[in-house]
């Protein structure tokens, strides 16, 4: 599970660099103004998993899930703390129904 870099978006603007989503996962910083660019290249549908963390009442909180088709990409955002956030490490978990040809970029505005 490899913990992408997060890249600011500025004034002056930004060319985000893009990982290869890896294959068990990756892990990315959260916030509310952070967020993941998501690019899928396959010929195939992929569902992006974002563990979720918080509870309500004693009861876990689903995780989110989004579908993004075949070569389409989704800004999936804001990476809330309160649902996302990891207690042992601080970050976010995201995982990948797929991950071949698939790259992510983890972006705060």
């Amino acid at each position: 599970m490899a913990t992408l870099s997060t890249q600011v978006v500025s004034l002056a603007g930004i060319a985000p660099t893009y990982s290869n989503a890896a294959g068990g996962g990756d892990k990315c910083e959260v916030g509310d103004r952070n967020f993941l660019h998501v690019k899928n290249g396959s010929g195939s549908s992929i569902t992006v998993t974002l563990t979720a963390t918080a509870s309500v009442r004693g009861q876990a909180v689903a995780n989110v899930t989004v579908s993004i088709a075949a070569g389409a990409d989704k800004m999936i955002g804001p990476l809330n703390a309160d649902l996302l956030r990891n207690a042992s490490d601080g970050l976010c978990a995201v995982g990948y129904s797929s991950a071949t040809t698939v790259t992510v970029a983890s972006l705060r505005i």
